[in-house]
């Protein structure tokens, strides 16, 4: 093996190392029993997990963050499938374009996006008189925003390659267009999109810079509840929240890629 080779090898075990550190940190300082975090630990409980629950804030926004992700993830889903479809498969005038705008919220920086997404709620809700600031729906609609990027990007990445003939030959059977998308064409491209959703609901459920700026009195997600409760006491509760959250997203992509191979569109 040659020097460059190590070398190589060594750089990308510690970026992996400095990766994963935070979630080591994370998990082993859940586990403490003091209540002032300290190292070494005087010992080890579970007790900041039932904490857990007698926190409200936790409970609530946990729900609230549910309830927004599954929406997002679902209507980020509808819109960004046919745009995928349509930038893979027809070359018309301004796609190039049309696909730039529709990646564009993947680099916009989350504060500017929450200040110019609010304001754009509050023009719109002078002229309709639709209630979206401070809104349930109105969150909905923002995170919608930031999930359609990473379907557009998931699904046009699936279609890559994606052979055609399957499609005509089933339309030469006797198949309709919908019968043609829904029994071929969605089984084919079913990685790209499973992929699409899960990270779209991911993005949705930590969001917290855009939150911030749009989330009503009254209601609090769980980016938001943790941020809020920090500013007040730093013990291991965080900690549990934390791991409980990395348990849950990791446990999602593990039965994710059993079945669709999140490495195809990845």
């Amino acid at each position: 093996m040659t020097a460059g080779r190590v070398a190589l090898r060594v750089a990308a075990g510690l970026g992996l190392g400095f990766i994963l550190l935070p979630l080591v940190l994370v998990s082993w300082l859940s586990f403490f029993r003091d209540e002032v975090v300290v190292f070494p630990p005087s010992g080890y409980t579970l007790r900041w997990f039932r904490a857990i629950l007698d926190q409200r804030n936790f409970v609530d926004g946990f729900v609230t963050s549910l309830e927004v992700g599954v929406f997002a993830m679902l209507a980020g889903l509808a819109l960004g499938v046919p745009a995928s479809l349509t930038l893979a498969r027809y070359r018309f005038a301004g796609r190039e374009s049309l696909g730039l705008l529709l990646l564009t919220p993947l680099v916009v920086p989350g504060v500017v996006a929450g200040t110019a997404i609010y304001v754009f709620q509050v023009e719109t809700e002078i002229l309709t008189r639709l209630p979206l600031v401070a809104s349930l729906p109105g969150l909905v609609l923002a995170h919608v925003v930031i999930t359609i990027p990473w379907t557009v990007r998931l699904v046009t990445a699936s279609l890559v390659g994606f052979d055609r003939a399957v499609e005509e030959a089933a339309q030469n059977l006797g198949a309709g267009p919908w019968t043609t998308f829904r029994r071929v064409t969605l089984p084919l491209i079913r990685p790209g999109v499973v992929a699409a959703a899960l990270f779209g609901f991911v993005i949705s459920f930590g969001n917290l810079e855009m939150t911030l700026f749009l989330i009503g009195p009254g209601r609090t997600t769980l980016p938001i509840a943790i941020l809020q409760y920090l500013e007040w006491r730093i013990d291991p509760v965080i900690a549990a929240v934390s791991l409980l959250q990395i348990l849950v997203i990791g446990a999602a992509m593990v039965v994710t890629d059993r079945y669709v191979k999140l490495a195809r569109v990845l």
